[in-house]
């Protein structure tokens, strides 16, 4: 478990598949995750993990969505998950990225229920995922054009930085790539970095801790 704090902000494991490159899996979480693993199959994805318990922590499945995108999902035991949330270092957004904005969007609101809220910006199209019942943005939707035709979509981990520019130098000082240089947009600065085992995620500016 990575901590921040004293406190469980991510998990690092061996990959299943060795000649894969490594990723970032999004979870989400599930008051039943046998229901919800039978209702990923109904809609149209697989499981490549079928619901397991992971010790007292949880309980556990990993899912593929029909576009390719794979998801896990968590029924807390003694484990929550994330145990901080949207300051630097710590998780603060998941995006899916796909070719099929509109099957990817039936998919998730047959899941869980999500209510969608369209984001307008130019050259963007996009949504935020409203959870049902309090309409709470919980994660986005993207139409990604630059994914070539045919490639599965994939969920994009984004991290907390009060310095998007540090965070951006100090993962290139540790071997990473930029795959989106640091840039200033309406949502905040950031950048998209590969790591050293292909992972990619992004990296977005939030207030200084205590401001």
């Amino acid at each position: 478990m990575a901590q921040l704090y004293g406190r469980a902000v991510a998990g690092i494991g061996r990959k299943t598949d060795a000649g894969l490159p490594g990723t970032w899996t999004t979870y989400f979480a599930s008051d039943d995750v046998d229901a919800t693993a039978a209702e990923v199959k109904a809609a149209g994805g697989q499981l490549t993990a079928p619901p397991f318990y992971v010790m007292d922590s949880g309980r556990m499945a990993v899912a593929v969505d029909p576009l390719g995108a794979v998801f896990g999902l968590w029924q807390a035991g003694n484990h929550i998950g994330a145990e901080r949330v949207n300051e630097h270092g710590s998780l603060c957004w998941n995006e899916l990225h796909t070719r099929n904005y509109a099957a990817a969007r039936s998919f998730y609101a047959r899941l869980f229920g999500f209510a969608y809220h369209d984001v307008k910006a130019e050259g963007l199209v996009y949504s935020t995922c409203l959870r049902s019942p309090d309409g709470r943005e919980v994660a986005g939707v993207q139409l990604d054009r630059q994914l070539p035709e045919g490639a599965p979509g994939s969920w994009l981990t984004w991290f907390a930085s009060d310095d998007v520019a540090a965070t951006a130098q100090r993962a290139g000082q540790l071997g990473a790539t930029l795959l989106r240089p640091v840039s200033d947009t309406p949502f905040g600065r950031m950048a998209v970095v590969r790591g050293l085992q292909g992972e990619a995620f992004g990296v977005i500016a939030v207030a200084p801790s205590g401001a």
